[in-house]
């Protein structure tokens, strides 16, 4: 199904105002006197370690540097390695998840059958922007050629069996929650992007909102479970992400 809210499709049918309702009072602690994103560089495995599995926003400078994939992916690059694969864009509708946001694509074919003038987002052109989950194996085996899970992160994490991409131009996601089961890494490979974040309501009184820009190479790492989080991409230009769970 599609949901109005957010523009989701997948297996599971979603219902965001319910999860809304019912999710679990927050425990403020995690979010009191934090009002920046906590900036890394050349972190190794064993610095990052206190970090981890931490609430607290990060931003790790040029992480995601030397990955091909900041020069390898693209929108022609996903959509050629679709169009040639068996099943990928099925897999998408029947096995993962698309987010369209505020466009009105309804499948994954639909944004690599758009206009060239509208993926380059020319003057006049409607701006887009999505994200989906990859599943299909060797859709995720091509991909995680070009680009490896984060180094800093410890060796024993569980790592998720899909990742997902992120790119388009504009307003990225609206405030919201992320329902996942583990920490979140994104990696920033082209473009800018501001990230707004802001605690939930119960804990305004002893937590502050604050933002921050990620600049390609960089990688985010926040629990988009427990903060409220946006994103608006610089200008005119084009953004492409990775992103993926670990816990």
């Amino acid at each position: 199904m599609v949901n109005a809210v957010l523009g989701v499709r997948c297996v599971v049918p979603n219902n965001f105002l319910v999860w809304e309702a019912t999710r679990p009072i927050a425990d403020c602690r995690i979010c009191q006197g934090v009002d920046e994103v906590l900036q890394l560089q050349n972190v190794s495995r064993k610095e990052f370690e206190k970090y981890a599995y931490s609430y607290r926003p990060i931003l790790v400078k040029g992480a995601a540097n030397d990955w091909p994939a900041i020069r390898t992916f693209s929108y022609d690059y996903f959509k050629k390695l679709y169009d040639s694969t068996e099943g990928a864009y099925e897999s998408v509708e029947d096995e993962c998840q698309l987010l369209t946001f505020k466009t009105e694509f309804l499948s994954l074919k639909d944004v690599f059958s758009m206009s060239r003038s509208r993926v380059l987002n020319l003057d006049g052109e409607q701006p887009w922007y999505i994200g989906w989950s990859n599943c299909h194996p060797s859709i995720l085996a091509s991909m995680r050629r070009e680009y490896t899970r984060p180094l800093f992160l410890p060796q024993d994490a569980e790592h998720a069996h899909h990742d997902f991409i992120f790119m388009g131009y504009s307003q990225g996601a609206a405030m919201h929650l992320d329902y996942i089961s583990r920490l979140m890494w994104q990696a920033q490979l082209k473009g800018h992007k501001t990230w707004m974040l802001t605690p939930p309501p119960e804990c305004e009184h002893v937590c502050s909102s604050f933002s921050f820009r990620a600049e390609p190479g960089d990688v985010v790492l926040l629990d988009t479970r427990q903060w409220y989080h946006k994103t608006q991409i610089d200008g005119k230009e084009f953004s492409l992400t990775v992103s993926s769970e670990y816990g």
